[in-house]
Formats: C-alpha cells, sequence, structure tokens
C-alpha cells in the first residue's frame, strides 16, 4: 500500500550516500592516490578515522562554518594526525586535488539504483539537489550513467545555499517548474535531506541504509528497491 502524497509528480533526490556509493568510490579512489604518491597507508585503519572526519568537516561545510578549501585539507590533516602519520601540508594538498580527481571517476551505486530510477522514470520528473561541488557531482552523474534520468540538477554551488536552507529547495522547484506540494525529496541526511525538505513544505522519505533510529513520523527505506512502497 503506498503512503505517500498520491499527487506527486516530481521526485528529488540527494546524491551522496544516496544513489552513488561515496564511501565505496572514495575508498578505491585514496588506494588509487596513494599508490600514486608511493604512501604506505593503512587503509582499514586509514578509512575507521577518515570516514566520521569527513561527515563532522561536511557537517560544519553545511553550516558554513569552514571553506571548501578548509574541508578538503582538514579532513586529510586530521586523519593523518591521528594515525601519527608525519606528511608535509604540501603534500596533503596534492593528495587532496588527486583524490577529487579520481573520485567521480569510481561510479559503483547503491544495490537497486538503476533498478528504481528506470522505475520512477516513466512515471515521475526527476531530479537531484546536492549539496556536493558542480563539476565533481556532474562527472559522478556522468561516469555512472545515470545523467540522463535526471530533468534538472540543482547543486549548492548554483543556488548559493547548502541543504537544509529552504532556499536551495525553493530554487530546484523553480528549476524543475514543479510546486512543494507535488514533490518529495528523498535522501540519506535527516538534517539536510529530510527536516529540510520538511521544512521547505516538501514530502520526504529518508534512505535509512545504516537502519538509524528515527521517530514514526519519518518515512523510511532501507533499500532503494523499497520506494516502490511510496512510489
Amino acid at each position: 500500500m503506498k503512503t505517500t502524497n498520491t499527487n506527486i509528480t516530481d521526485v528529488f533526490f540527494d546524491l551522496d550516500h544516496t544513489l552513488w556509493d561515496f564511501e565505496k568510490n572514495s575508498a578505491l579512489a585514496f588506494e588509487t592516490v596513494f599508490r600514486m604518491q608511493d604512501l604506505e597507508v593503512n587503509m582499514p585503519e586509514f578509512l575507521k578515522f577518515y570516514v566520521p572526519i569527513n561527515r563532522e568537516y561536511w557537517e560544519r561545510y553545511r553550516k558554513d562554518e569552514i571553506t571548501q578549501k578548509e574541508l578538503r585539507f582538514g579532513r586529510l590533516k586530521d586523519t593523518f594526525d591521528l594515525m601519527e602519520l608525519r606528511i608535509d601540508d604540501l603534500i596533503i594538498g596534492q593528495i587532496s586535488e588527486n583524490y577529487l580527481h579520481y573520485l567521480p571517476k569510481y561510479n559503483h551505486l547503491f544495490d537497486g539504483a538503476l533498478l528504481i530510477l528506470d522505475y520512477l522514470k516513466p512515471k515521475y520528473n526527476l531530479h537531484i539537489i546536492t549539496n556536493g561541488f558542480a563539476e565533481i557531482q556532474g562527472n559522478k552523474l556522468n561516469n555512472s550513467y545515470i545523467t540522463p534520468y535526471f530533468k534538472t540538477i540543482t547543486n549548492s554551488e548554483m543556488a548559493g545555499v547548502k541543504k537544509p536552507n529552504p532556499k536551495i529547495f525553493d530554487y530546484a522547484l523553480g528549476l524543475a517548474k514543479t510546486h512543494k506540494e507535488n514533490s518529495v525529496m528523498i535522501g540519506d541526511c535527516i538534517e539536510a535531506d529530510i527536516q529540510g525538505a520538511l521544512d521547505a513544505g516538501l514530502d520526504a522519505i529518508f534512505f535509512n541504509e545504516s537502519n538509524v533510529p528515527v521517530t514514526d513520523n519519518i518515512k523510511q527505506i532501507n533499500h532503494l528497491l523499497e520506494l516502490k512502497k511510496y512510489l
């Protein structure tokens, strides 16, 4: 039984951690970069520190507490410091640049992503709203061959603000030529994607792959194909 708004015409997706498997692709990119730099890095240990640090830095970036440059450098510097690896700041800068170059070249999507996009495409207008960097996000979409599914792609650089700011949702709605009462947002971040969309007047569905506890009023899925319950 479908329980979402039956007036939905437009479906907005987050990209990283929702359709595009960020953690898997990120690990592959780092393996490539460390090999290029001739750096001996224990990858399981690196990822144990880097993954939560990266999420923390993105949260600070989302709140405009730090710049893109500070995010890109700081997340690596903090990780290497915790690993007690003494790496020159210049080398960290090179690693950061190379990582951003190789990251979108990997194209692993979450299980069911292509199947659900094929299912939704004939029924709805599909869109992307992302806080990620414009050029990199575009390359991710192109290299994973999902760009043609989406009618519009909104990023925070275009909108001038980041999710959960309601202005980015208003910008995306305007670009899509649709209305909030006819739209639903799907994403992995409760604050940015779900509460942000709800506060902006859109419906929202939480992609809860990690099965974190949420309140009963939040619509959620644990696998992308479960969207068929709602759409």
